[in-house]
């Protein structure tokens, strides 16, 4: 797991990054917007994830390890790490994920 803090003045917009993620060849990408308070249950996938937050913030549990993305941070979770999310704070959380298709070995069905 590797979380890298966004340390500019001001926060990144989502074009800014779409355009990063482009570059990084995540081209399959999804931008989501989640109620505040709304919560995913425990669980794992078969792919790294890799997910920066845009507006708003996000809890995260990973194997017990607990910790805050807010705006500009990234996270990138490796394959079948058990992890939970909770949105933080009375606003909506608006973030872009998309996993690496080369961490996903073949014949895995979803």
């Amino acid at each position: 797991m590797k979380i890298i803090r966004w340390r500019a003045d001001r926060r990144p917009t989502q074009q800014e990054l779409e355009i990063l993620f482009k570059a990084e060849g995540l081209e399959e990408f999804i931008v989501e917007e989640l109620a505040p308070g709304a919560e995913q249950k425990e669980h794992k996938h078969p792919f790294d994830e890799v997910r920066m937050i845009i507006q708003g913030a996000m809890r995260y549990n990973v194997a017990g390890n607990e910790f805050m993305l807010r705006e500009g941070d990234r996270l990138e979770l490796p394959s079948n790490s058990r992890h939970w999310t909770r949105v933080e704070k009375d606003v909506p959380c608006l973030s872009i994920y998309a996993f690496r298709v080369s961490s996903i070995k073949k014949g895995t069905h979803f």
